[in-house]
């Protein structure tokens, strides 16, 4: 038998739309969902974002290792709780079906003074899902990302760009990063588990998904 898909969503910066394209591989994959690290309670955070979007049944969502109460970089924010974040609480949730990771921030995030988000990347070994806003800067910001990526020999899955459709940063993207855009994710109106369903199908994810994890040579 297969093993169930498992893979890190990251971002190439904050405010990306990591979240949603989160609630996107959750709802097509059949996946549980895993924000390790949460910074800002507001909201309930993430996992409560994702669990409302979807109406997702509770033993989907893993709670998170890390609830800091600042909207901050997860080092500062972990500090102001007088807490330290510890490598030794981020070993991956056991789960009978697919997992969806979703990271704080970008790959370079710091989770203590001496070490990044990506060295969590490293030791979890699981194939990245890039997410980059779809217009201007994206171009930068996801090649630096691609960079430290490969930089470190984490296996990427692809690129999912997010906003409106730009007539030319996807292709860019492919020539220069050498990296597939495998999904460009509109502005839904209204944003929804059933518009999100749309999207999945319509840009046939299951399949590329599938397809990308045999052509990188990675474990699912």
């Amino acid at each position: 038998m297969t093993r169930p898909q498992r893979l890190v969503i990251c971002g190439t910066d904050t405010d990306v739309g990591k979240t949603v394209v989160s609630a996107l591989f959750v709802q097509g994959l059949g996946a549980c969902y895993w924000k390790p690290v949460q910074s800002g309670l507001e909201g309930g955070g993430d996992a409560a974002r994702v669990q409302r979007l979807l109406n997702l049944p509770r033993e989907r969502l893993i709670p998170e290792a890390y609830r800091l109460r600042q909207p901050v970089s997860p080092h500062w924010a972990a500090e102001l709780d007088g807490v330290t974040i510890e490598p030794s609480r981020l070993g991956l949730p056991r789960c009978d079906r697919a997992l969806v990771v979703e990271t704080a921030g970008g790959l370079l995030v710091p989770l203590g003074r001496d070490w990044l988000q990506i060295d969590q990347l490293q030791r979890w070994g699981l194939p990245v899902l890039l997410v980059g806003r779809s217009g201007l800067g994206t171009l930068n910001h996801t090649l630096l990302s691609i960079e430290a990526l490969r930089a470190r020999a984490i296996p990427l899955l692809g690129l999912v760009l997010n906003g409106p459709p730009h007539p030319d940063n996807p292709r860019s993207l492919e020539q220069l990063g050498g990296v597939p855009v495998l999904a460009q994710l509109p502005t839904l109106e209204p944003l929804s588990a059933a518009s999100l369903a749309g999207q999945w199908a319509s840009q046939n994810l299951a399949d590329t998904l599938q397809q990308r994890h045999r052509h990188i040579d990675c474990p699912l």
